[in-house]
């Protein structure tokens, strides 16, 4: 199974974040420019929280917030899960399936290093079970 350090070398390697007293607009803005689900909230290097469209649809659109008023650091996820670049593909399946979450960041010796999501996971997993039908069906053809 592939490692989270294997799926990093095989993204770009941006991080988008955005400071916790931004207002919420403008991490709608970044994410829907930059076209991903959920963006890194970060004091300088140090991660403080995650902000995703769940967080945004659940806290602000729901609660009847202001968008322009409310700051990141009022909506976003403080208790960050993360994971490791040794971390296995078959891991983060598990916990972003347990914890019901799409994003995972990715840390090494206190700095983020990068960011995996469901999707990369999901891709990941099909074409190692692409990979492996495909030794099965040349070895049943080798074989007959």
């Amino acid at each position: 199974m592939r490692t989270v350090k294997q799926l990093l070398e095989a993204k770009p390697a941006d991080i988008f974040a955005i400071g916790p007293d931004a207002p919420v607009i403008e991490a709608i803005r970044l994410m829907a420019e930059k076209s991903i689900g959920a963006t890194l909230v970060m004091e300088g290097a140090r991660l403080v929280g995650i902000l995703s469209e769940r967080d945004y649809a659940r806290k602000v659109v729901l609660q009847g917030r202001s968008s322009a008023d409310t700051p990141v650091r009022a909506i976003m996820t403080a208790d960050v899960i993360t994971v490791t670049p040794n971390d296995t593909v078959e891991r983060c399946m598990q916990i972003v399936t347990e914890r019901r979450i799409r994003h995972l960041p990715v840390m090494e010796q206190g700095r983020v290093v990068g960011v995996v999501s469901i999707g990369d996971l999901v891709k990941a997993v099909i074409e190692d079970q692409q990979v492996e039908l495909d030794q099965l069906q040349r070895y049943i053809a080798g074989a007959a």
